[in-house]
């Protein structure tokens, strides 16, 4: 997958998530999001690459431009999956209060993740 949340969002709307989000550096190893734990946190990446992986399976590589737990906040429940930082990342953190409050100011937002999720899962 390699569709950017930002191309989805107009230009104004794509400088409101950047700036309301914190610029963090991770390193390659860590692991950011654990599987069946609290969905209180949120990342949109904006360099590196992370496995996602379920029940120790990788399921997905994801890249820059990406969301990572999203899923969990928007649908209230604990984690799917555990993502490991493939390589040193840099990405842009929300907090579930964060990530909730845009989602309710941008309906754009919100599309773009609907649209995300259905990519991500195969929905429609």
């Amino acid at each position: 997958m390699t569709t950017s949340i930002f191309d989805a969002l107009p230009a104004a709307d794509a400088d409101k998530v950047t700036a309301a989000g914190t610029p963090v550096s991770l390193p390659q190893g860590w692991s950011p999001i654990g599987e069946k734990t609290l969905a209180d946190k949120a990342y949109i990446l904006t360099s590196g690459e992370v496995s996602v992986r379920s029940k120790g399976t990788e399921i997905a590589i994801l890249g820059p431009g990406q969301i990572i737990g999203e899923a969990g906040i928007i649908n209230k429940k604990l984690r799917t999956a555990t993502i490991v930082a493939l390589t040193p990342l840099q990405a842009l953190h929300y907090t579930r209060e964060q990530l909730t409050r845009l989602i309710d100011e941008i309906p754009s937002l919100a599309a773009a993740l609907e649209a995300s999720a259905a990519e991500r899962y195969g929905n429609s």
